[in-house]
Formats: C-alpha cells, sequence, structure tokens
C-alpha cells in the first residue's frame, strides 16, 4: 500500500465517512517550462497530454453527450488542466465579469477542479472554477465550517482561458493553477495529490452533473470519494 492510499485508510477509521475503495488515477506529464495559457487541444503543449473522461453524473450514471476530456501537465511551478466539454445548451450567467471572480459561479455552466495535499484532514482543499466566458472563482474549502463558501476571499492566483467554438457545440477551458497553491512540497514527480474535476451543465430543472469520480451524494463536496492526482516525468 503507497502512503497515500495508506493515509486514505487511516482517514478513515479515524472517523471519516468510507472511502472510495479504489480511487481512479490522472497522471500529470511533466512540462520543462511554464506557457501561456492555451485552450488549443492541438497545440505543442497540450497534444498528447495524459487524460481522463468524465462521462457520468453524480450518482455514477452515464451522461449522454457530455463526455468531457481533461488533460494535465506540470512544471517546478504550476499545475496545469484542459477541459474539453461537450454540450447541448449553455447555461451562462448574464453580464459576465472576467476581472474580478464571480461569487456562486457553480450556479451557471463551470468547469471545476478541487485539489487537496491534506490526506489526514481530508475535508481541507481547493476549488478551482472556469466557465465557458472565462468567468472565475477559486476557494479554500473547510467542510468542518458551517459556511464553507466563504472561502472564495482566498485568492490563488491562478490563471485561466476559455472559449466557446458554438458550431461543434464544445468549449474549452485551460487553467494554470501555482503549485504552492495546493501543496506546500515542492513539485516533483511521484507528487501525489487528492483530485476530483466536475462540470455543471445546462439550465435548471434539465440541468446535470458530471464528475470523473462519482460522488455517489448530492454534493460535489464529498472528498471521501475523490480520486487521485499523480506528478509524472
Amino acid at each position: 500500500m503507497t502512503e497515500s492510499l495508506r493515509l486514505f485508510a487511516a482517514a478513515a477509521l479515524a472517523g471519516a465517512a468510507v472511502l472510495a475503495a479504489e480511487p481512479g488515477i490522472m497522471y500529470s506529464a511533466f512540462a520543462p517550462h511554464e506557457v501561456a495559457v492555451s485552450t488549443d487541444p492541438d497545440s505543442p503543449f497540450w497534444r498528447g497530454a495524459p487524460a481522463v473522461f468524465a462521462d457520468r453524473d453524480a450518482m455514477g450514471r452515464p451522461v449522454p453527450g457530455h463526455r468531457t476530456e481533461i488533460r494535465s501537465r506540470w512544471t517546478s511551478r504550476s499545475l496545469y488542466f484542459l477541459f474539453v466539454c461537450p454540450y447541448r445548451e449553455l447555461h451562462l450567467k448574464p453580464d459576465p465579469r472576467t476581472e474580478a471572480e464571480t461569487f456562486a459561479l457553480w450556479n451557471w455552466d463551470v468547469a471545476e477542479v478541487f485539489l487537496g495535499s491534506d490526506f489526514r484532514e481530508i475535508r481541507r482543499y481547493k476549488e478551482f472554477e472556469v466557465s465557458p466566458r472565462n468567468e472565475w472563482i477559486d476557494l479554500d474549502i473547510d467542510l468542518r465550517k458551517p459556511h464553507h463558501e466563504e472561502g472564495w476571499t482566498w485568492n490563488s492566483g491562478f490563471t485561466h482561458a476559455a472559449r466557446i467554438d458554438r458550431k461543434a457545440k464544445v468549449w474549452y477551458a485551460a487553467l494554470c493553477i501555482p503549485y504552492a497553491a495546493v501543496d506546500t512540497h515542492a513539485a516533483a514527480a511521484g507528487n501525489r495529490l487528492r483530485l476530483n474535476l466536475y462540470r455543471s451543465q445546462g439550465a435548471p430543472p434539465n440541468q446535470v452533473t458530471i464528475a470523473w469520480q462519482p460522488t455517489m451524494t448530492a454534493t460535489f463536496h464529498t472528498p471521501e470519494r475523490f480520486g487521485l492526482l499523480e506528478l509524472t516525468p
């Protein structure tokens, strides 16, 4: 058993809810230098990057027509993610603002990355969201607090980009997250972080939720169901 999985088990024994028995693993490939955030999946930076797919709702049921590809790379300073998001109808916030973060962005179409480095207190982690029109929010989540959304006042300094291809009915989101914002250790091959990846898509009552690792609950904030991100050479 790896140290990461041992700590998952220890958290459960310490009183946390039962953890996913075999958490999924996403691999992130090393890049030798920083790049400008790009939403082009065919760019040299993103071409061939490791990918996972999110195509099920929170309860593990298939969500046809929304199979979302997510790729990842890392540098000594940053974690990069690219979302490729097929859609049927977009649910966009009126009067978008991109110069400052948008509170409650999760009520609209978004791509979301949840990352945690603490394998003992799994209820502490960071959340990053980007909309199809490049609105954004980042949060320092502590589920021990009654109003964990108050963590939106935290600022990671992450950068991001988004674009909509309306002809193909696909939108893209790219994120560059400072590694130091999620882990006190230096970025290095072999590092593991707790991870889940999500989308909210469409307007109520027909809104669908899409998860890489289904939470089996009504909320994305179910750290017991997170998978793992592993940095590779």
